[in-house]
């Protein structure tokens, strides 16, 4: 670690502490040069695997752009942002979980379509019109359908 101060390369240790409910590690260090001290934080960085496009292009994972394509079918509907943002963790994490560098665009819809089964039936059929696009009447009512057939399916 380079010190903020004279910029030399040594350093030590001389405090660490867990903060953020155990989620970064607090560290005190003082510059073995100068010997004036500062503060650290170090944070896990995980890593999201990158997603590829139906036309075959890769992009970054974007928390965002998922947390945007919740919002848009959950638009004026009854949802907490707590629910939200615990069905947009899960996700994040079964991506995790699978160790995969890469994964199809069309997987990270289906965990979102799921989610929005399990969070409101109206925002899972409005985000179904778009991703599955859609073409005529017949199509909504098949994805409607399918919810009263099962409505506690989860998908």
């Amino acid at each position: 670690m380079h010190c903020p101060f004279c910029s030399a390369d040594e350093t030590k240790v001389i405090d660490s502490r867990l903060v953020a409910e155990g989620g970064q590690v607090r560290r005190r260090r003082e510059c073995l040069t100068c010997r004036e001290r500062f503060t650290t934080y170090e944070l896990a960085e995980l890593v999201m695997p990158r997603v590829i496009k139906q036309n075959g292009s890769r992009e970054p994972f974007d928390e965002d752009k998922l947390r945007g394509g919740f919002l848009r079918a959950l638009e004026k509907r009854p949802v907490s942002v707590e629910d939200v943002e615990k069905h947009i963790g899960l996700i994040k994490h079964r991506l995790r979980a699978t160790g995969e560098r890469e994964i199809q665009s069309r997987e990270l819809g289906e965990l979102v379509m799921a989610a929005l089964r399990a969070l409101d039936q109206v925002a899972y059929v409005r985000f179904a019109s778009v991703y599955r696009s859609f073409q005529d009447l017949s199509e909504f009512r098949d994805a409607i359908e399918s919810l009263e057939a099962d409505p506690s399916d989860k998908v």
